[in-house]
C-alpha cells in the first residue's frame, strides 16, 4: 500500500487550512488500484489558536464541524485518513487534542486524545510553551486494525515516551502514526532521532508528519521534515522543507522478515523493579 504524509504550514484561519488540505489531496500521487493511507500534521485545522478559540471550534463527539469536514475528504477522496488533530470538548473547560481515523468512506475507525502535554521551556521565539493550560490530558491508548495491518497513534511529544510506544507494539501495531509540529529547536536537535529509535525499538513503521516553517506571521516556526521510517531505522521518504507530499509504498512482508530476524518483543526480560520497604 502507499503512505502519504502530509506537510502543511497550518495557521489560525480554519477555512484557510482545510482549503489547503482539499487541494492537496485533488493532486494525491497515486495509484488507484491501492491502499492509500493518508496522515495529517497535528494541529492541522487549527494551528496556535488560543483557549477561546480552542472552544470556539471544539466539538463533542457526535457533533464537530472540523470532524465532518475531516470524514467528508476521507470519502470524496477514497483515502484512510489519519485526521491530524483538531480539538474536541472537555468536561473541565479545557478541550482535547484529538486524532481521528477514517476509513476510505468516511467512516470513523478510531481516535486518540493526546497524552502527554507540552509544558517545556524552548530557547526560540516563543520561549514558555503550556499546552496543559488548554488541553486536557488523554487516557487511552489506540490501535485500529485496518485491512493493510494494525496503526497505532501518539501525537508529536509522546514521542519522547518509549513506554508508550512499547505498548501500542504489545497492543499488535505494525505502524504508528504521529501527527506532530515540533519545535525548530527540539526538531532540529532530536525529531529524526527519536522516530528511528522509536521504529527500531517496535519494529514498527514510523509515520511523523510534520508542520514546517513560520506561522501566523512569525509567532511560531515548526520543524518539518516529514518521514516515514522503516522497522529497521531506515528513513525510507522523507519532505525536508517547504508544504505537501512525502510518499512511500511499504509492504508487511519486509516488517514480518525483521521481526522473525530479531524476535526483540520474544526476548524482552524487563521486570519493574519493586521497592523495598525501608
Amino acid at each position: 500500500m502507499q503512505i502519504s504524509l502530509l506537510q502543511c504550514q497550518s495557521s489560525r484561519d480554519v477555512q484557510a487550512n482545510l482549503a489547503f488540505i482539499d487541494s492537496q489531496l485533488k493532486q494525491l500521487p497515486r495509484d488507484i488500484d491501492e491502499p492509500q493511507l493518508v496522515v495529517l500534521p497535528e494541529c492541522c485545522l487549527l494551528f496556535g489558536g488560543h483557549e477561546s478559540q480552542q472552544l470556539q471550534y471544539a466539538g463533542s463527539e457526535h457533533q464537530s464541524e472540523l470532524k465532518t469536514a475531516l470524514a467528508n475528504m476521507a470519502k470524496q477522496y477514497q483515502v484512510y485518513l489519519i485526521a491530524g488533530t483538531i480539538p474536541m470538548r472537555a468536561d473541565d473547560g479545557r478541550v482535547f487534542s484529538r486524532c481521528y481515523f477514517f476509513d476510505d468512506h468516511g467512516v470513523t475507525l478510531g481516535h486518540y486524545d493526546k497524552l502527554h502535554l507540552f509544558d517545556v521551556d524552548v530557547a526560540d521565539g516563543t520561549k514558555t510553551y503550556r499546552e496543559s493550560d488548554t488541553f486536557h490530558p488523554g487516557d487511552h491508548l489506540c490501535v485500529v486494525d485496518t485491512p493493510f495491518g494494525k496503526v497505532g497513534l501518539a501525537i508529536c511529544y509522546d514521542i519522547r515516551f518509549g513506554d508508550l510506544f512499547r505498548a501500542l507494539r504489545l497492543a499488535g501495531a505494525d505502524y504508528i502514526a504521529l501527527p506532530s509540529a515540533f519545535t525548530k529547536v527540539t526538531g532540529e536537535a532530536h525529531w529524526q532521532v527519536l522516530l528511528q529509535a522509536r521504529a527500531i525499538e517496535t519494529q514498527c513503521y514510523l509515520l511523523g508528519a510534520g508542520q514546517w516553517g513560520q506561522h501566523n506571521q512569525g509567532s511560531r516556526e515548526t520543524w518539518g521534515h516529514s518521514m516515514i521510517v522503516d522497522p529497521w531505522g531506515r528513513v525510507i521518504a522523507e519532505r525536508a522543507t517547504e508544504c505537501g507530499w512525502a510518499q512511500a509504498k511499504v509492504e508487511l512482508s519486509e516488517l514480518q522478515r525483521i521481526r522473525q530476524q530479531m524476535p526483540v518483543i520474544g526476548h524482552n526480560r524487563f521486570i519493574a523493579p519493586q521497592l523495598t520497604p525501608v
